[in-house]
């Protein structure tokens, strides 16, 4: 996969393939990116948190900078009845253990919980990631010291599902204000139809004669940012009624862009190569990338 580091890949943690209509509405997928420092290395931890017909469940993936998968664990939703334990990997010669009590979460409509959690990585004795409500639960389990710096939120990537209206929660940068983040398009009530994009309920972006311009970007401002807008509305307008809009909200803007006439179709193939911006991690500001795949219920 090129826009999710390589323990999504075939080798490593399985996703569903959201291609059918039984998987799209079996499964919901939120994968998020963090960028951590283990002995002064960067390296990216990516949490999923996964729901089906079976339960809930979670992985957890850690590359270095290059793209490569040091190591990964699957607490997969049949097994999910064991709501807390802890497993030991090993990466750069060293043991992480991971830990999670999710026995008193709460959960939303998506997969994610929201609160009475937590999931924690320890290496070398500090807490190297910790999510979750339940901070000081966790700290008293592990006995673990937190890291001078904190890690830094730089992509989510997550699964929507609506009529003509599709809704999630984002946070532009690590640590800031959770803002409703709200797309609107109805495509089976009039000819040519409009995209409407709205941040706390103001609208923040319009694409008119969209059937001409079902694919573009444009730059709206939020939280005195910069964010770049990303869509391809393709298989909306002229696919399957099983295919999938993709919108991708960046806030780097100093960064190339790259949007190109490839189709965006595919959860699996994005234009933007995560591996090269991950090996610039260490000299420059990734921003945050939200991916969003947008799904139309029947």
């Amino acid at each position: 996969m090129k826009d999710f580091p390589s323990c999504f890949g075939e080798s490593g943690v399985q996703v569903a393939d959201f291609s059918s209509s039984t998987s799209r509405t079996a499964q919901n997928l939120v994968s998020c990116v963090y960028q951590c420092r283990l002995r002064g290395r960067s390296r990216l931890i990516t949490v999923s948190w996964s729901k089906n017909l079976m339960g809930q469940g979670f992985s957890v993936g850690i590359d270095d900078n290059t793209n490569q998968c040091l190591c990964k664990v699957d607490i997969k939703p049949w097994l999910f009845s064991k709501k807390k334990g802890s497993k030991s990997l090993e990466a750069d010669s060293s043991k992480i253990d991971i830990i999670w009590d999710l026995s008193s979460a709460k959960f939303g409509s998506g997969p994610e919980p929201l609160e009475g959690f937590y999931l924690g990585i320890v290496f070398e004795r500090r807490m190297i990631l910790l999510l979750g409500d339940m901070r000081k639960e966790a700290f008293k389990k592990t006995s673990a010291t937190p890291v001078p710096s904190d890690p830094i939120f730089i992509a989510k990537r997550e699964h929507i599902f609506g009529k003509k209206i599709f809704s999630t929660k984002v946070q532009f940068c690590d640590n800031g204000q959770l803002h409703d983040l709200v797309i609107e398009c109805d495509t089976s009530a009039v000819s040519d139809p409009c995209l409407m994009i709205r941040v706390d309920s103001q609208t923040v972006m319009q694409v008119k004669r969209l059937r001409w311009k079902f694919r573009g970007n444009n730059t709206i401002l939020v939280d005195g940012l910069a964010v770049e807008v990303f869509w391809d509305v393709h298989n909306w307008l002229f696919g399957t009624s099983l295919g999938n809009a993709v919108f991708m909200f960046k806030t780097n803007p100093s960064a190339e862009k790259l949007w190109v006439s490839q189709p965006l179709s595919d959860p699996h193939m994005l234009p933007w190569s995560w591996s090269q911006r991950f090996q610039d991690s260490q000299s420059q500001c990734l921003g945050f990338s939200l991916i969003l795949y947008a799904w139309k219920n029947e």
